[in-house]
């Protein structure tokens, strides 16, 4: 079976001035599997990257996961009780790069607990950068009917982006 990628509403931009979070609502529980594709960047001072955090249905509770990162010359893993969304770039990065993020949610709109992964790479032409893989566990059973992502310090910058997909399988 091939698998059919839909748009789900517009692509959202950030204007002049930021967002503190980009939303995703009123998502229809008529696909498969979710897909969200970012390109981001916040506006921390200094920091070569910053956290992007999830909240799912207006919730930032009942979330578990394990991250690996590698940023060239170093490595790291962890586990959080947070929606952690990845590294975005931040303003210490280089000037008018950003990052990279894909979340995909298998079984969105299913009666079971949602485990999702996101792989997230941030750019930057200097001494580092992040790669990062992340394996998360939502512990609700409701349908995901909203996505909200927001910088964990600061707000997104003008010209981040963010595109969410629904999946059917045909």
């Amino acid at each position: 079976m091939a698998n059919t990628f839909i748009q789900i509403g517009s692509t959202v931009t950030v204007g002049a001035g930021g967002a503190a979070s980009i939303d995703f609502s009123s998502i229809p529980a008529t696909y498969t599997d979710l897909v969200l594709k970012m390109s981001a960047r916040v506006s921390t001072g200094g920091a070569n990257n910053d956290d992007t955090v999830l909240k799912f249905n207006n919730s930032a509770t009942s979330f578990s996961g394990r991250f690996l990162a590698g940023t060239g010359s170093s490595t790291a893993s962890s586990t959080w009780g947070a929606g952690w969304g990845g590294y975005a770039n931040g303003s210490g990065s280089t000037a008018s790069t950003f990052s990279n993020t894909e979340l995909y949610i298998p079984n969105y709109a299913g009666s079971a607990n949602k485990s999702f992964s996101i792989d997230a790479v941030t750019e930057n032409n200097a001494t580092q950068s992040y790669a990062n893989l992340t394996a998360e566990l939502w512990s609700q059973t409701a349908a995901i009917n909203q996505i909200t992502i927001t910088a964990g310090t600061g707000v997104f910058v003008q010209y981040s982006t963010a595109t969410l997909y629904g999946i059917k399988n045909s």
